[in-house]
């Protein structure tokens, strides 16, 4: 039943907008994950060419590990985009090959949650996470500090946000 809810909503938003068709079940392909995604969303190019541009995950109750699967989901589509606009974009049109993005849509019927996956972004945090990991890691690491040390220390942290 919840399967019919969401799809019923997604062709209902597809019919608004032309030049777009929805797979169900679609085989994604990637470089660290290869499955089949409940719907992909794919925008016509031409007679020859899709690309993917939203995948879709139901699941019944466990949005988190909904969201997890979509993650690499959009991951793996990101990959077949770009190695598909490597292979048939003209130089002029390819501006920059490495980069694209993907909507994900993860939902329960009820609970809806939406995805914004780039390659781009994943590139530039990466600094910014390490700093993060690094910081927590050290922080319950040195075991030396008074609590008030400590407590000053993530306020600081916080603030930075």
């Amino acid at each position: 039943m919840r399967y019919e809810y969401i799809s019923t909503i997604l062709h209902t938003a597809l019919s608004l907008l032309e030049g777009l068709i929805i797979t169900p079940q679609m085989k994604i392909t990637g470089e660290i994950n290869t499955g089949r995604v409940d719907y992909a969303i794919k925008k016509i190019l031409d007679d020859l060419l899709e690309e993917i541009i939203c995948i879709t995950e139901g699941k019944q109750n466990q949005a988190t590990m909904g969201i997890c699967k979509n993650l690499l989901q959009c991951r793996s589509a990101c990959d077949m985009n770009i190695n598909m606009n490597k292979k048939k974009r003209k130089v002029d049109e390819a501006f920059d090959p490495n980069y694209d993005y993907i909507y994900g849509i993860v939902s329960t019927g009820t609970d809806w949650y939406f995805i914004l996956h780039s390659t781009e972004e994943l590139r530039k945090n990466v600094k910014r996470v390490l700093e993060v990991i690094v910081g927590l890691l050290k922080d319950r690491a040195v075991g030396s500090e008074e609590l008030a040390t400590k407590k000053r220390h993530v306020e600081e942290i916080i603030k930075k946000k």
